[in-house]
């Protein structure tokens, strides 16, 4: 499975840093207006702009102070004949000469009354760059006030928009984030069996999974790790049963066995949800078996998560606290991959991937003892500006559209199935070498984070203000990214330029932090455990190690997975990368197959080391 950068993303936040930055805001309120279906229109539309010599970033936030609407589009009109829209998110944007018009998608074309959509586009100017005033909403401008009181909000009320989509960057190794404070009725000390938690990995076993252990002891030196706790993936229909191995139910009864065995302790099984259709648009190791065109998005509702709540809701494991780790390399995709990959645009235009992911809330949050985190990609995808905001707008108006609203997730996942370090413990995000910011580093190519921590607890701060609980809590999967061994760098380097110093301080020792694939001179990370940080509810071993991430040449195979130049430790690589070499592992079989050489590299680098 993979996760890479989005070169035009990357290209972007260069040209913003590179340049002065500017910012401009500007907004319109509300009119109401009576149309056909005696519904009252009433908006406010926020503009924020930065801006730098030639080029810009908008993010605009429509908030819906009348009847709910059901589709929208919003107009407006370039002051200017230079301003152009280049590229824009979360909406279909065109362009008419100075007209700009942007109309809904179906995964958010609902907009309840009080509620907000935010939207935004990346641009470029010549001559002056004046804020745009004449914002109308399905043609009723936006500059009065409504003509009748605002409709009392839902249960779960949308919240104002945010005032900036743009991350707070870290200021230590270890940032010192302050905990959300505590919810308002605090869980009893000790739960009763089957109680529903704040925190599922607090007080509890992990999982062991017998089949990963097997694997495990039968490596020299595996015994240290075998019985570490590990997810269980479903990443295809034929996994609920078994496929030539443990099905769903074989490893939920195992799990029963273990917390009889366990006595008083709770006992945690994660299982990977990894079956969307047109999944892993943005890559070929990991594509699965269902396809949006082939009616996947059906076939993944009523063969693929229906058998799976079924089998979950089963009373006999009712004491289970059962993590669904929700679709690795979903939504994130409908953020990055769009533009440049047909299968993303296929599954952002149909709202595959939303409706998929609320269908698989709905259904697995209605068990009681069942706890979702979605995956929410890495610091390396979503750390640059104009990424994060996106991000943390689609995640909120997904689960916000569930039936349960935002509580149907108990947090997100970050690292999943990737290298990114937890924590880089020699510079950080504010770091100056000879007066130059370690964020103009080629390595860091002017991203807001240089880990996956402080990315994590900025990602759950911005949640949080967004409109989710203050109890939500983060995941970092630490199965392969201690990077130790003895190429890891033992304190911050001497170097006085920026790029020589990020590169011998950096304990990541990925060619490009775009590389993904089955990394030479990985190690094993952080050993899961609960509330290691601040926000973070566990480091965990979501990602089996030893499981291949994808064959490094072409391999013929009954599972969907297409060979990925990316895994080809051969390949010059492309503009994700930079176009350098992948830095992968020779020799290594498809996705999810066990890779011995990989598993032993791994044992050798593992971070902290192993006994």
């Amino acid at each position: 499975m993979r996760l890479s950068l989005s070169g035009a993303k990357r290209s972007l936040a260069s040209r913003i840093a590179i340049a002065a930055a500017g910012l401009a805001l500007g907004s319109t309120m509300a009119v109401a207006t009576a149309t056909t279906a005696n519904a009252a229109i009433a908006c406010k539309v926020t503009y924020e702009q930065n801006q730098w010599p030639g080029g810009m970033s908008v993010n605009l936030t429509i908030q819906n102070l009348g009847d709910a609407l059901n589709g929208w589009t919003l107009t407006f009109t370039f002051p200017d004949s230079g301003q152009r829209v280049d590229y824009g998110w979360s909406a279909n944007w065109s362009q008419q000469g100075q007209s700009v018009t942007a109309t809904s998608l179906d995964w958010n074309r609902s907009v309840p009354s009080g509620g907000s959509v935010n939207i935004g586009f990346n641009g470029s100017w010549s001559g002056s760059n004046p804020t745009p005033t004449d914002f109308k909403i399905n043609g009723v401008a936006c500059n009065g006030t409504p003509s009748s009181p605002p409709v009392t909000p839902p249960v779960t009320p949308p919240v104002s928009p945010s005032p900036s989509v743009s991350p707070s960057p870290s200021v230590s190794p270890s940032p010192s984030v302050s905990p959300s404070p505590s919810p308002s009725v605090s869980p009893p000390v000790s739960p009763p069996p089957g109680g529903r938690v704040d925190n599922p990995y607090e007080g509890a076993d992990g999982y062991v999974n017998p089949e990963w252990r097997a694997n495990a002891l039968s490596e020299p030196g595996g015994s240290r790790v075998a019985n570490t706790s590990t997810a269980v993936w479903l990443d295809r229909i034929a996994a609920i049963e078994g496929a030539g191995k443990m099905g769903l139910r074989e490893h939920l009864n195992e799990a029963v066995e273990q917390d009889e065995a366990n006595g008083s302790k709770p006992l945690t099984i994660q299982v990977v949800i990894y079956n969307l259709p047109n999944r892993d648009c943005s890559a070929l190791a990991s594509n699965g078996e269902l396809l949006i065109s082939e009616n996947g998005l059906n076939r993944y509702k009523s063969e693929y998560i229906d058998p799976i709540a079924e089998i979950m809701s089963d009373p006999k494991y009712r004491n289970l606290r059962i993590v669904a780790i929700l679709e690795p390399d979903s939504l994130p995709n409908l953020i990055t991959n769009v533009n440049s990959h047909e299968k993303c645009r296929e599954a952002q235009q149909s709202g595959a991937y939303v409706q998929g992911v609320q269908y698989a809330i709905n259904k697995l949050r209605a068990i009681p003892n069942v706890y979702i985190y979605v995956d929410a990609a890495h610091h390396g995808w979503l750390g640059w500006d104009t990424n994060f905001g996106p991000a943390v707008d689609l995640f909120y108006s997904t689960i916000a559209g569930t039936q349960y609203g935002v509580d149907g997730v108990d947090g997100f996942i970050v690292n999943t199935a990737n290298y990114s370090a937890t924590v880089e413990p020699y510079f950080n995000i504010n770091t100056t070498v000879n007066g130059v910011t370690v964020r103009q580093s080629k390595w860091v190519d002017w991203n807001q984070y240089v880990d996956e921590q402080s990315f994590a607890q900025a990602l759950r701060n911005a949640l949080i203000a967004k409109g989710f609980r203050n109890t939500i809590g983060m995941l970092i999967d630490t199965s392969r990214n201690g990077w130790g061994g003895p190429d890891r760098p033992t304190g911050p380097s001497s170097a006085t330029d920026v790029n020589k110093f990020v590169d011998e301080s950096r304990i990541d020792r990925r060619i490009h932090a775009g590389n993904w694939c089955n990394q030479a001179g990985a190690g094993l990370g952080e050993r899961p455990r609960a509330n290691p940080a601040p926000g973070i509810d566990a480091y965990v071993w979501v990602k089996p190690p030893g499981e291949s991430d994808g064959a490094s040449e072409e391999i013929p195979n009954d599972e969907g997975k297409s060979f990925d130049r990316m895994c080809d430790p051969t390949y010059e690589g492309n503009s994700l990368n930079g176009y350098n070499k992948t830095g992968a592992l020779p020799n290594a079989p498809i996705s999810g197959h066990w890779f011995s050489a990989q598993f032993q590299e791994l044992m050798r680098n593992a971070y902290p080391p192993l006994d």
